[in-house]
């Protein structure tokens, strides 16, 4: 498996999984993120999250088109592209998606790479109205609400 890490939105050099000190292993994919809302009290829009990331990493994961080609009709695409972008990644998807998407392998190749081997390690996930802060510490997202 090859991992790169993306720091400040810049890539790093390509290193093996196990070559790399401290690694935290898998984080929080875009997937993941993409069907995520807040759930702060009272709060009408709470998605699509906002992302703060301070380490972002690339990982290496076979290509399934099929699979890819399933997720589409669940995948709010303007959301996902808005959080590419936040990862500094605003070039990795088109600005529309394509006519008949699924037959599409380099749309379904850019929709793979930003859906499952784009993952957040550290960082915040932002509640886009309230403003509320969800940590995400070694890849896992804690969306538990703080008792005020």
């Amino acid at each position: 498996m090859l991992r790169r890490a993306l720091t400040s939105s810049l890539y790093c050099s390509t290193r093996t999984a196990s070559s790399q000190a401290g690694s935290s292993g898998e984080g929080m994919k875009l997937l993941t993120h993409n069907m995520m809302q807040s759930h702060v009290k009272g709060v009408k829009n709470g998605y699509p999250l906002n992302v703060t990331a301070t380490t972002v990493e690339e990982v290496e994961v076979e290509f399934n088109p099929t699979f890819i080609a399933r997720m589409l009709p669940r995948i709010e695409f303007k959301a996902l592209r808005h959080t590419a972008g936040q990862l500094g990644l605003e070039d990795s998807l088109p600005a529309v998606v394509p006519p008949k998407p699924e037959e599409d392998e380099e749309f379904l190749r850019a929709m793979h790479h930003v859906l499952l081997e784009v993952v957040v390690i550290e960082g915040e996930l932002i509640c886009p109205e309230s403003g509320v802060k969800f940590p995400i510490k070694n890849g896992i997202p804690n969306m538990l609400l703080q008792e005020e």
